[in-house]
Parts: C-alpha cells; sequence; structure tokens
C-alpha cells in the first residue's frame, strides 16, 4: 500500500505496545488513520479525524471526527490509553487507573451538559456525541474482563475498546486493502487548528447549525 508504509507502521506499533507507551501509540495514530478503522461506523465517505482537541482550554480529547449522519451531526471523541494499562485488580474491580480513565471521559459528557454553547462554538453543530474508551490489551481475555466490559459497553455511554483493535487494522491492510480507499482519502490526522475552518466550511454542518441553533 503506497498511502502508508505497513512494514513500518507495525513496528512502530509494537514498539509502543512493548514500552506501553502512551506517548508512542498516540505518534503512530496521528500517522495512520485506518488504524481507527475498526472505530469507525462507517467505513466509506469519512470525514478526517482532529488530534488533541481542547474544550476551552479545561479538558482535552485525543481524537475527534465527525460522522455526518442523516439524523443528525454525530461527533466521535476518543480517549487513548497505554496498551498494557492495568484494568483490573486482585478482587476483580476495576482498577484505579481504568476508573480514571473512565472519568476522564465521563468529564467530557459533563462539561458538554453544563457549557452547552460550547459545543456549538467548537464542533459547529452536535445532535449527539459517541464517547470510545481504547485501553488496554491482554487483561480484556478473562472471562470476568468479558463479562465486565461487555455490561459496562450496554450501560453506558462510553464503549470501550481494546488497543487490539490497531493491529487488526495492520491485518486488513495486509490482506484487504481496498477497503481502506476511503482512509486513503484522509491519511493522517488533522491538527486541532484546522477544527474551527473545517467546521465552518462543512455545508452539512451548516444545514444542521441553523437547525440545532
Amino acid at each position: 500500500m503506497k498511502t502508508w508504509d505497513i512494514d513500518k507502521t507495525e513496528r512502530e506499533l509494537e514498539s509502543a505496545f512493548k514500552n506501553n507507551s502512551e506517548v508512542e501509540l498516540l505518534d503512530v495514530l496521528k500517522k495512520n488513520s485506518f488504524l481507527f478503522y475498526e472505530l469507525y461506523s462507517r467505513k466509506c465517505g469519512i470525514q478526517p479525524n482532529f488530534t488533541e482537541i481542547s474544550f476551552d482550554g479545561k479538558l482535552r480529547c485525543d481524537f475527534a471526527w465527525l460522522n455526518d449522519n442523516s439524523d443528525g451531526p454525530e461527533w466521535v471523541l476518543v480517549e487513548i490509553e497505554k496498551p498494557q494499562i492495568k484494568l483490573f485488580i486482585k478482587d476483580g474491580n476495576p482498577s484505579g487507573e481504568l476508573n480514571r480513565a473512565i472519568e476522564q471521559v465521563r468529564r467530557w459528557d459533563r462539561y458538554f451538559s453544563e457549557n452547552p454553547d460550547a459545543k456549538r462554538r467548537i464542533f459547529g453543530a452536535v445532535a449527539k456525541f459517541r464517547y470510545i474508551l481504547v485501553a488496554g490489551h491482554d487483561d480484556w481475555l478473562t472471562e470476568d474482563a468479558i463479562n465486565w466490559r461487555s455490561h459496562f459497553n450496554r450501560e453506558n455511554k462510553i464503549k470501550i475498546r481494546t488497543a487490539d483493535i490497531f493491529k487488526r487494522a495492520i491485518k486488513l491492510a495486509r490482506e484487504h486493502p481496498e477497503e481502506l480507499w476511503s482512509f486513503e482519502e484522509h491519511p493522517i490526522s488533522l491538527k486541532p487548528s484546522g477544527l474551527a475552518q473545517y467546521c465552518q466550511s462543512n455545508k452539512y454542518l451548516d444545514t444542521y447549525r441553523k437547525i440545532l441553533s
């Protein structure tokens, strides 16, 4: 695949896993949009993702993108944690690290509930948010962990995914590169400074901006 160097991407991803480095993982994600393949609900005609979006200097998400659905703009906000984060303690309860990560995402939801004008100011128009937390790897493989995450995902606004989704994207890129044509149109994450212009010039958002005002 010409757009991305899949071998190099795989090496960098493996290094991030081996070193349990959030910094390394974020760096490789910013350079390779196809790694988000499983997180996009629609695989065709995708919108670009933006990185490190600040919510009025008080909070920040790692990545965000628009789903331009027929029922209104859905903004997907993503938090990335270390790939080898400790998820559970010996008694089977969530670890402090996992709870802190979940709370960080919950703060986003509270912030926009308490500051509705911020949604329009930052994202142009918002019908709803979808929150995704990507955290952990091997610890999710136990039966107790699988059952806990399944229940959590059913009962909460936040959906937890494992960092294995990025490894599966590498496999897809090798075996079915034709599936990634839409991601090739937006190969890397865009800087947060471009979000305002994107929202202002997006005709779809402009339509809903008037409806949702």
